[in-house]
């Protein structure tokens, strides 16, 4: 098995969640962004050319197929790894594009948003993180809007630990359908893990929608954390984004 699949299992794992827990890294200063790359030989792929996140902008257009949902009542356990807050998922979600079926395996959040649609970024960004049978990585992303309060975030959000390392069992399972938008078309193209070791060849599906978040709930989530904890926008190069 390649390193990137085998770095890539250690980030969806509940264990180890994002990254591997060897290395040190922050979203700023000497372990920021900028550094990934040279803070572990298996960073390599932080300084490659299909990185995520990107602004999304001069698309493609292009027939694509509906993704597949197939969400039930699956999280159970909500985390701070200290980079994120993050809800792991048990098994039987999943998403089916290209043929192929994703489980999904847990979501956790950026604020502010990491991609940007047409030069736009929003307050706070999911990112629901499938595998299929091979390791492949499929992410859809949501991007949310400050306006009105989230009601399918509030259970969560009050279990929310407010320390890195801190994780509790949710009182009640969480459905992850219930903070998607209604119209679930999408943008996509191919890109990396936002969070070293940033490996590439994941499919990103960007649902067009946006949901409602409340700006309480958004200082909740920052205030979780250390920080923002968002990477800056990657060149897009000669990717194309198709819509």
């Amino acid at each position: 098995m390649k390193k990137s699949i085998v770095f890539s299992c250690l980030l969806i794992s509940s264990a180890a969640v994002l990254a591997s827990a060897d290395v040190h890294w922050e979203y700023s200063g000497e372990h920021g962004p900028e550094h990934w790359a040279k803070l572990s030989p298996d960073n390599f792929a932080c300084s490659a050319s299909n990185q995520s996140p990107v602004n999304l902008t001069g698309f493609i257009e292009a027939d694509l197929r509906p993704i597949k949902f197939n969400y039930k009542a699956g999280g159970s356990e909500i985390l701070n790894n200290g980079h994120t807050v993050q809800i792991n998922y048990q098994s039987g979600s999943s998403i089916n594009i290209d043929a192929t079926e994703f489980a999904l395996l847990q979501v956790h959040f950026h604020a502010p948003s990491e991609n940007h649609i047409e030069g736009k970024s929003y307050p706070l960004e999911a990112h629901l993180v499938h595998a299929d049978k091979a390791g492949n990585l499929a992410v859809v992303a949501v991007m949310y809007e400050q306006k009105d309060k989230n009601l399918a975030f509030a259970d969560a959000w009050q279990q929310m630990p407010k320390h890195a390392g801190d994780k509790q069992q949710l009182n009640r399972l969480f459905n992850i359908d219930s903070i998607l938008p209604t119209n679930r078309d999408y943008y996509r193209f191919s890109g990396s893990l936002t969070t070293p070791p940033c490996s590439e060849g994941v499919r990103w599906l960007v649902l067009k929608e946006s949901v409602p978040v409340s700006e309480e709930q958004v200082k909740a989530f920052a205030a979780a954390l250390t920080g923002p904890n968002n990477r800056y926008i990657q060149a897009t190069n000669a990717r194309i984004i198709l819509k």
